[in-house]
């Protein structure tokens, strides 16, 4: 699971929330339990909490800890800062090959919304049984949008996969990262879906491609020392990378997209994106109970 993410968007709205910017992860916006509370849980129907990783920012621990008590201390990893995607995944990756270096692996953010979570994990099942067919392959969750959201990212089907349990599933003609929003108008007009950053794969089939496409990236990261403390100091200058553009936009053929019907899914990035599925599940969102007006991001 990938916590560490800042937030910055939507620290006017956590604030209003809670009293304190924390990152949205950790705000409990809707019901009792955080985004990532609800992330956490959701994937205890697929692996158990001792086989859950979950990376947090230094910054974060001690409101990372309050939520994540469940979960053993050796599969927290803490990262010393924010260096988006692309760094944090693979700084949890070679920790994870030092433990099970033959692993499959199932790649969730902490801060989307999922509203059908039956539906959710019958669909991470699925792709879990494609990689077991096809192990080159990085299977990504495909979202049926419904708008042009130029915020997203966006995965084009190609021809189908062709194997038994594989409907709904298709190799990808393209990833496109962010496009503007005429560009996610045609994208959508093409069939494309939704990048919800959900993926399954074979660990030593991603590390081989991540050193393959990013070799300065990834020997940077693998390179640090074994000395905490030199290594900390080492990883707050890592160049900051986008794992979707950086990545996945250049390696459409090594990837599989699987529509995912049904999920309620929302990348809650902005403030409007929230208040969408409040209005969709019919209640008010809280800070407008509360009557409090979030200053804009």
């Amino acid at each position: 699971m990938l916590a560490g993410g800042d937030g910055r968007r939507l620290q006017a709205l956590t604030q209003a929330l809670t009293g304190v910017p924390i990152p949205k992860q950790y705000c409990r916006i809707v019901g009792d339990r955080s985004l990532l509370e609800s992330t956490l849980l959701r994937t205890r129907h697929l692996v158990p909490h001792e086989r859950t990783l979950v990376i947090v920012n230094h910054d974060h621990l001690d409101v990372a800890r309050d939520q994540l008590n469940a979960l053993p201390r050796h599969c927290l990893l803490v990262q010393p800062r924010n260096c988006d995607t692309g760094p944090g995944l693979l700084f949890s990756l070679l920790h994870l090959a030092r433990r099970s270096p033959q692993a499959t692996v199932a790649v969730f953010p902490s801060d989307h919304y999922v509203g059908n979570e039956c539906r959710f994990v019958e669909h991470v099942q699925r792709a879990t049984r494609i990689v077991e067919e096809v192990p080159e392959k990085i299977v990504l969750l495909g979202i049926p949008p419904d708008r042009p959201e130029p915020g997203y990212g966006y995965v084009e089907p190609a021809q189908p996969l062709r194997m038994v349990g594989g409907e709904g599933a298709f190799h990808v003609g393209r990833f496109q990262e962010k496009p503007t929003l005429a560009g996610a108008r045609s994208i959508l007009a093409r069939g494309g879906l939704w990048n919800s950053f959900v993926m399954v794969f074979r660990l030593p089939r991603m590390l081989a491609l991540m050193h393959e496409v990013l070799p300065a990236e990834f020997e940077e990261m693998h390179s640090l020392p074994a000395d905490a403390a030199v290594a900390a100091a080492r990883y707050r200058d890592l160049r900051p990378w986008n794992f979707s553009t950086a990545f996945l936009a250049r390696i459409p053929e090594h990837l599989v997209v699987l529509r995912a019907e049904d999920v309620q899914w929302s990348d809650w990035g902005t403030q409007q994106a929230i208040e969408r599925t409040f209005k969709s599940l019919k209640i008010r969102p809280p800070w407008r109970a509360r009557k409090l007006a979030p200053a804009a991001a």
